[in-house]
């Protein structure tokens, strides 16, 4: 399985590091040509290496981790995401106009054929960066997708990072707890939650 991210902003570098830590190869690329994110990516570690969008974007699954009104931009890249998985860990705030769907639904209509999931999106970056076990817990990520089979591999690469990945179900049901609608925060956004090892 091979992996992405999209967008080398806090998010993007935070997932960077949680890769780094655990020696797993992603490659990273922005809208900034490669040689002016290399020096960063080289900085978190030597599995974190800066590619164009175009050869990103041949990995299994991509993470979007650009601003939610990027995310046209990215998905035109490819003519078919079939056979993708994209993990949604943009944010919409104040969420525009989407046609009452939570903003990952939408987010999902411009990915044709991708499957997506929703996840990394409710910690702040610094959180996000830090170290995942902490005295015998792991922090806890929530996922959700319309897509059941997609959240398999995605909750097993949260486990690999040292997350305790949390299914939360379809994206307008339990999916909702981490979606912002209109001016108001999901009720799990931001909750820095642990999960003692079973």
């Amino acid at each position: 399985m091979s992996y992405a991210i999209v967008g080398f902003g806090k998010i993007g570098q935070a997932l960077a590091r949680a890769f780094a830590r655990k020696n797993i190869d992603v490659t990273v690329a922005s809208r900034r040509p490669p040689e002016v994110l290399a020096p960063q990516a080289r900085a978190i570690g030597p599995t974190v290496v800066a590619k164009s969008l175009r050869d990103a974007l041949e990995a299994d699954t991509i993470i979007l981790a650009v601003p939610f009104g990027e995310h046209r931009e990215v998905a035109k890249a490819l003519p078919s995401w079939e056979g993708k998985t994209v993990i949604d860990a943009t944010n919409a705030f104040p969420v525009p106009e989407l046609d009452g769907l939570p903003s990952s639904a939408f987010v999902a209509k411009a990915f044709t054929g991708a499957k997506l999931v929703k996840g990394f999106n409710h910690l702040v970056a610094a959180t996000l960066a830090a170290d995942p076990i902490v005295e015998g817990g792991h922090r806890v990520v929530f996922l959700s997708s319309d897509d059941e089979d997609a959240v398999a591999p995605v909750a097993a690469l949260a486990k690999q990072l040292g997350f305790a990945p949390v299914k939360l179900g379809k994206l307008n049901e339990g999916g909702s707890l981490v979606h912002a609608r209109g001016r108001t925060w999901g009720q799990l956004i931001f909750q820095d939650l642990f999960k003692k090892d079973q």
